[in-house]
């Protein structure tokens, strides 16, 4: 346990240090800007790392829930809790996030910190780790392409085509069926399989925002095609 706690703390430092270094080597930018750039170089390297673990290290998440961490399974989740105890201060510091954000954050930290601890279910760990880092650098590349003034283009409708998408199909359709695993297998301790319906639950929470965004987009994208309806007259050709 000590080696892990100083693990911790080592990736925790690590993650201030490339912060306080993006800070000063790019101070043209806010603070904001460079705290993003820390969540897209974690949510790429936590994607990479799990992805390797699924496929390739094992075992398969879906059918051996529950079983001992290995080696790789608890580097992963001790760098991943370094990072989120990093961004969880940064958002209490700067207020720049809601509660549920911070509720986010908050069952991701205890659920690493309780697989460590037990020593077991680092699989599932790793496996919503990965389900969901991969849209967070979509989520990023939208807000930097806000701040640069190139959301509204294709590329920003493509980012946002392919992040809704992408959550649906990770967060809720795939997200889904592991919880399901999880429940029915009897390895796993009902402690874990709570926080992953408390996971889940946030998915869906998630998941509700992102259909309110999605129809204000439509609606908006509609009310911009009648405007140039009307201007150019009603049989004029829209691309």
């Amino acid at each position: 346990m000590t080696l892990l706690v100083a693990g911790v703390l080592v990736c925790l430092v690590g993650w201030i240090s490339l912060y306080a270094f993006l800070c000063h080597s790019n101070g043209s930018h806010g603070y904001e800007w460079n705290c993003r750039l820390v969540t897209l170089v974690h949510g790429i390297l936590a994607v990479c790392i799990t992805a390797y673990i699924g496929y390739v290290d094992g075992p398969w998440p879906f059918s051996y829930p529950g079983t001992k961490n290995t080696p790789l399974q608890i580097s992963a989740l001790v760098l991943s809790l370094g990072y989120f105890l990093f961004d969880m201060g940064w958002c209490v510091y700067f207020r720049t996030e809601g509660l549920v954000m911070l509720a986010h954050h908050t069952v991701s930290i205890l659920g690493i910190i309780l697989t460590l601890s037990l020593g077991e279910s680092g699989i599932e760990s790793c496996a919503v780790l990965f389900g969901s880092e991969i849209t967070n650098p979509l989520l990023q590349l939208r807000w930097f392409l806000r701040q640069t003034g190139r959301y509204e283009s294709r590329l920003g409708t493509a980012v946002d085509v392919t992040f809704v998408l992408l959550f649906v199909f990770m967060r809720v359709v795939v997200g889904g069926n592991m919880l399901y695993c999880e429940l029915i297998s009897p390895r796993p301790k009902f402690i874990i399989k709570c926080g992953g319906v408390a996971m889940y639950v946030l998915s869906w929470v998630f998941m509700v925002d992102i259909v309110r965004f999605t129809n204000r987009k439509y609606r908006r994208w509609t009310a911009q095609k009648k405007q140039v309806v009307v201007a150019n007259g009603p049989h004029s050709k829209i691309d």
